[in-house]
Formats: C-alpha cells, structure tokens, sequence
C-alpha cells in the first residue's frame, strides 16, 4: 500500500463542497500526503477548485499534491477512494425543468431532488453517469471505495447495487449529524453530550432513541423535551442558517408519528401527501413550507459564490473549519485502521425488517481498515417502516425503469409518489410525464425517447 492515499473527486467543480471535504481530509495528519485529483467536465470550474485546493494544501502546510484533469479515466486510474459529487445538468437547465413542469400543471415543489418528479427525473439523468464511473472503476481502480454525495442518494444507491455490487460503495449525506445539531440548539444542550441512534431510508430516517449523556455516566431521554417544547410553542427556534426554512413540519410529524426524521422540514413536507397541497394555503402558511426553495439557494449561492472567489483569488491563505460530511472519517479509518462510525446509506441486506431486499437503507457503519460494515437494525416502529416503504416504491419503481430500460414504469413511479398522487389525477401524472421527457431531451437516456410512441399507443 503507498505511503498517502489517493483520492479522486469526480465533480470537484462544486467548489465549496469540494473544500469541505478536501479541508477535511488535509486536517488529518494520516492523509496530509494524499494525491488529490480534480476532475470536472467544465474547464473553468476546475481551474477554480484547483486554485482553492492548493490554496488549502498551502495554508495547512500540508504536503498533498494536487492535479486537475477533464479525463474522468485519468482522475480514477490507480485511486483508493472515489468521491462523487456531481449534479447532471445543472441548475439550468435540469433543475428548472424539474421545477416549471409540474408547476404548469398545478405541482408545487420544495427541493424536488430526492422524490417526487423532480427526484425520479433526476434518477433518470444521474443513474447512468454513475454507471458509467462504476464501470470505469473496475477496469481502474476496483478496490476503490466509492463515497457517493449525489441525489437522488437512495435511487443511486440501489441502482448501483443493482448493475455493479462489487463495487464497494456507500452512499453519504449530512442530514443525521446536522438534525443532532439542530435539535441540541433547540433544547440548549451541547450536541457532544447528546447520545443517538437512527435508521431509515435516506431523508426519510429518524432517530430511534435520542438521549442526553449526563454528568454520573446514565443517559436521559430527550424525546419528553422534545414534545413538552413544540406543545408549549418554546421550540422550534427560528433557523440560523436560513430565515425561509423553520422545521415546523419535522416536529408535527414527531407529535403524529413519535420519531423525529432526519431531514429538513422543507425536504420532507415533499415526501408525504399532508403539507403542500394548492387549494390548502393555509398550510403552507402555519407550517411555513418554502415553495421552489432549491431554485432559490442555487441563484443565491451562484452569487455568492462570484464574490468569494474573488476573495480566494487574492487571498495567500484560505481559513478552513472541519466540517461534519463523513468523508474524511471513512478515508481516514480505512487508511489506518482507527475505527469510527458513520451513518451510511447501502444495500438491505437484512439491516431493517419489513423494508425490501437490496433497497438502500441509511444506517449506522463500523468504518475500520475492513472497509465500511453496516449494522444490523431489525425491526423499526411499523408506522415509520410504512412511511418508507411509500417512498420506497418509488425508488423501486425509478430502478426498475433504469435497469429494464422501461418508460412505463417511469409513469408507474410518479404515480406511487405520495405528494405528485395528491395533487394530480393519472392524465395529469402522465402528461407531466411525457412533457418532463421531452424537456430534459438530450440529458436523458435514448431508450426513454425510443419508447415515447409505443407507451403512447397503449
């Protein structure tokens, strides 16, 4: 084994998420050596991320090396951990098609990366791409770990699973530490005397037990606080990260169902029939659900964005905080064996009852020089495991057709999606549909565009 681990970052041209997760890496003597390669497919982003990660490598006098490649080949050739953050298509076009679609027809969205129409079309332009790296990872680099951030997180997942399952993949999102952070915010507790556990779908888990570590060694439940203080009006406290975004939702569906979920309150109010509904203003006032809120955060980080590369390019030294992405820990404890424990997202294969076999299951992993070992969860409350699987037939649905090559089944998963069923009828679901397809063009496969006129005819 080399000395330093080498490290492809496929998409490095999401600048910001790239230094989090280089800074990250460089904060750990282990990995101060690492080879980092960039590769993007946009020429200009990439010579922006290269200028901040040597910048990086510079400030924290480490002694990585740093290379910036369009050949995505290349970046991967001989790599010991693959991390993929890529978004295909970008803000514009995809993600305004995924947006102004279904508007058209009555459809409000939220985030629309992860479920709902925007979530499978996503699927439908993302799975592919991660195909095609998959297979270049087996010619390349097949003992790679890949560390895959991309959404839709669970469609990938069980997609890759399906077409490669010998690549050693996890699927990586932020939403269990940064929920955990939230909440002690809410309840005034230091997040590191906070004790937890969680087990789901991606952005559809939630925390099984949540306990605060007290002074004499014994842990108290904190779900009591939890509820006495959303009863009481005392929480949630208004967001410090973005004033459109209160977790109202989050904590109504903890008061229904008893369990907090791990993701936002404006992805979630997505995922389920009961918050957005167009001829129901009155929700969307009391919960204070962010209508077309991913648009939004594109526009202003892509302004934000100019004015702090700007910054970069003059300053000598680039300040840089450990984030909480679990990138580095696994890198880390496979490259030295020192354990962790991350919340990872990989194939069920018997982790959680009552959920299908081989659908992606966010659960906690034992990270050593082993590799990434998820844990087995069992048996969830049966009113969390039916909320999952109502997401999860749409996943199911979305990897059917990515696998089979089948548009119909495209129709069959917007028709099983909790919110898109609520608000259309079936001809509506269809026509959003085919008028998705015809959109997104090129940015999907062929085979979606070759059976157009035979599901038309049926």
């Amino acid at each position: 084994m080399n000395v330093s681990p080498t490290i492809a970052f496929i998409g490095a041209g999401s600048t910001i998420f790239m230094k989090n997760i280089i800074g990250d890496v460089l904060h750990r003597p282990a990995l101060s050596g690492a080879v980092i390669r960039l590769m993007d497919i946009d020429q200009t982003r990439l010579d922006q991320s290269r200028l901040v990660a040597e910048k990086l490598v510079a400030t924290l006098g480490a002694s990585a090396t740093v290379e910036a490649t369009t050949d995505r080949r290349r970046a991967l050739d001989g790599a010991d951990f693959v991390v993929v953050a890529f978004q295909i298509g970008g803000f514009e076009p995809a993600t305004v098609v995924d947006f102004e679609v279904p508007e058209q027809l009555g459809l409000k969205q939220t985030i629309a990366d992860t479920l709902g129409l925007g979530g499978i079309m996503r699927g439908l332009r993302t799975v592919p791409h991660l195909w095609a790296l998959c297979q270049d990872m087996t010619e390349l680099c097949p003992d790679a770990i890949l560390l895959q951030y991309v959404n839709p997180m669970a469609i990938n997942t069980w997609a890759i699973a399906e077409r490669y399952p010998n690549i050693r993949q996890v699927g990586l999102c932020h939403s269990v530490q940064g929920t955990v952070k939230e909440l002690s915010r809410d309840l005034g507790i230091d997040p590191w005397r906070i004790r937890y556990r969680a087990a789901g779908i991606n952005h559809v888990a939630f925390f099984l037990e949540f306990e605060e570590r007290m002074d004499d060694g014994t842990h108290r439940d904190l779900y009591p606080d939890l509820h006495a203080g959303y009863e009481a009006g005392r929480i949630p406290l208004e967001p410090d990260h973005n004033p459109r975004c209160p977790n109202l939702v989050r904590y109504e569906m903890m008061k229904r169902l008893g369990y907090f979920v791990t993701e936002s309150s404006e992805h979630f109010a997505e995922y389920v029939p009961w918050f957005i509904k167009r001829d129901r203003p009155d929700l969307i006032e009391r919960f204070r659900i962010p209508l077309d809120e991913y648009p939004k955060r594109c526009v202003e980080q892509q302004s934000a964005w100019a004015a702090q590369y700007e910054e970069y390019q003059s300053a000598d030294s680039i300040g840089i905080e450990p984030s909480h992405e679990y990138a580095s820990d696994i890198i880390n404890s496979v490259w030295t064996g020192e354990p962790s424990v991350i919340y990872g997202n990989v194939p069920n294969h018997r982790l959680i009852d009552g959920l299908p076999d081989g659908c992606a299951v966010e659960v906690p992993c034992l990270v050593d020089a082993n590799g990434i070992q998820p844990t087995r969860v069992g048996a969830l409350p049966p009113q969390l495991t039916a909320l999952m699987r109502s997401n999860v037939n749409v996943q199911e649905l979305t990897v059917r057709a990515l696998v089979e090559e089948k548009r119909e089944h495209v129709y069959h998963a917007a028709m099983m999606d909790p919110h898109t069923g609520a608000e259309l009828d079936l001809d509506q679901i269809w026509t959003a549909v085919d008028r998705l397809i015809e959109a997104h063009g090129a940015w999907l496969p062929d085979w979606l565009h070759g059976d157009a006129m035979r599901v038309a005819a049926q």
